[in-house]
């Protein structure tokens, strides 16, 4: 026979008072979604690549997990954040429009990808960092993709042609 009981759930925060060593330096979080955080990945891996392959050899490394490799990740956020702030200094436009194709499209990047186009032409020109896949085909500069949308993002394709017919691009 079973007891009848009534459900209940707890919804307290844990929080740890307890502080960081002062040898762990103090870093801001990004402060992006996840739309602007997959718009700037590529530029993120190409300018912190050594940052996030020092953290994962750290983590690969380390018998106890992640807490010994908070200085390392620390490092990682700030160079991501770096890259964000460049990337909304420099070429604010391009990457509104792209993030805000990817996040109205469910981040499908085949979807976005003349606003992918006029994001890394300004991104290369402005800051010289440069989209690769790594150990893979580069599908982005393909002229007939395999997957194509079947409707083009309307400020996007706007902001493509406009770019052509201006010669930017």
């Amino acid at each position: 026979m079973a007891n009848k009981r009534e459900p209940s759930l707890s919804h307290q925060w844990l929080v740890d008072p307890t502080p960081l060593p002062a040898d762990i330096p103090e870093v801001e979080e990004i402060g992006a979604t996840s739309a602007p955080l997959k718009s700037a990945a590529f530029f993120i891996g190409d300018r912190c690549g050594a940052y996030n392959d020092d953290f994962m050899l750290c983590k690969e490394q380390s018998k106890s997990g992640e807490v010994e490799c908070l200085k390392e990740g620390r490092r990682v956020t700030r160079c991501a954040s770096s890259v964000i702030a460049d990337l909304n200094k420099n070429c604010a436009e391009s990457f509104r429009l792209h993030w805000q194709c990817l996040d109205n499209n469910n981040h499908e990047l085949f979807k976005c990808r003349k606003a992918e186009t006029l994001l890394n032409s300004c991104v290369f020109k402005s800051l010289g960092l440069e989209k690769k896949i790594p150990n893979g085909e580069q599908i982005h500069l393909k002229e007939k993709p395999l997957y194509r949308p079947n409707i083009e993002d309307r400020p996007s394709l706007k902001a493509y042609e406009l770019a052509k017919k201006e010669g930017t691009l």
